[in-house]
């Protein structure tokens, strides 16, 4: 039976890859994260030792998932990168020690671009952050490109797009207002938009999140050949279309929640993210995004009842 390493288990994207794991019947699960949870290892990754631990039963298939979130990652920069680099150089270092080869697959982002951005950003389109945690995921790309073509593991990185609707309570992430616009009203909560409606982005549903990576973990990795690091495909969208599609959701006492304070420091931050995307080579390699923003929205109704 294949053994199967979860890291950052216990974050949103993890239980829902967690239960789908299960769901299928894929193997052995092993689940570590840094807070307690039921069932899972709790340990600090960038803690010196932990990896080790979390190898020795030889998992398999590795889901590196683990993160200290942008607006988080941006305030306190030394645990942006204790986490976002130590954590994964560790987990690599310890891979290669252990002399086997495993597959990896780690969750990248669209924040290794940076503006000024063409039309629709493709794969060969410079990494440039603009963000601590942009320089930190575009780092650990390559550092899985180098060890990936050492032999020392079998790599793929995915770039995810902004997940949204993100269910649950709102994190650090700068583009949490995002899944809160939509959220929130759908609970009927007041929601706070900091940005213009004009503002666009790139997103994905957490059902594609968990599809691609359930998807990369199957994938053949001889398809890529060297360039280990790709775009996912997704959604671009604006604000007011964000706000539309609500509305035809969810009806106009929704949109109605949605109350403009505009965040100059969000704001900032939000000009230099990637607003669209070529990912042609990702739907060539059979990664497949959401139908429609109308479906993400119906997708957090149906999948988090009790939520919206």
């Amino acid at each position: 039976m294949k053994r199967i390493l979860v890291i950052g288990a216990a974050g949103m994207i993890g239980r829902k890859l967690v239960a789908r794991l299960k769901k299928d019947g894929a193997g052995e699960l092993l689940q570590q994260d840094v807070v307690p949870f039921e069932g899972g290892i709790v340990s600090d990754l960038s803690s010196p030792g932990e990896a080790e631990k979390l190898l020795a039963k030889r998992p398999e298939l590795i889901f590196h998932l683990a993160a200290v979130v942008s607006g988080e990652a941006e305030a306190d920069f030394e645990k942006g990168y204790r986490v976002n680099l130590d954590g994964t150089r560790y987990l690599f270092e310890a891979i290669r020690k252990a002399n086997y080869k495993p597959k990896v697959v780690f969750t990248s982002s669209i924040a290794v671009f940076g503006a000024p951005f063409p039309d629709a950003i493709g794969d060969e389109f410079l990494n440039a952050p603009l963000t601590s945690y942009g320089t930190q995921k575009a780092i650990s790309e390559l550092l899985l490109s180098d060890y990936s073509r050492r032999g020392f593991f079998d790599g793929i990185g995915i770039r995810l797009p902004t997940i949204c609707v993100r269910p649950g309570k709102p994190n650090k992430a700068a583009s949490g207002f995002f899944s809160g616009i939509l959220r929130e009203p759908l609970a009927g909560q007041e929601a706070i938009l900091p940005v213009a409606d004009t503002v666009r982005h790139w997103f994905a549903s957490p059902r594609a999140a968990v599809e691609f990576l359930i998807h990369a973990s199957k994938l053949d990795t001889e398809k890529l050949g060297a360039r280990r690091n790709l775009s996912m495909p997704g959604i671009a969208a604006t604000i007011a279309e964000e706000i539309e599609a609500l509305r035809r959701v969810a009806g106009e006492q929704a949109v109605r929640l949605i109350k403009r304070v505009p965040d100059p420091a969000i704001m900032r931050i939000v000009d230099g993210w990637p607003r669209n995307f070529d990912a042609r080579r990702a739907l060539e390699l059979g990664f497949r995004p959401d139908p429609s923003f109308d479906d993400i929205i119906r997708y957090h109704i149906a999948d988090e009842p009790s939520k919206s």
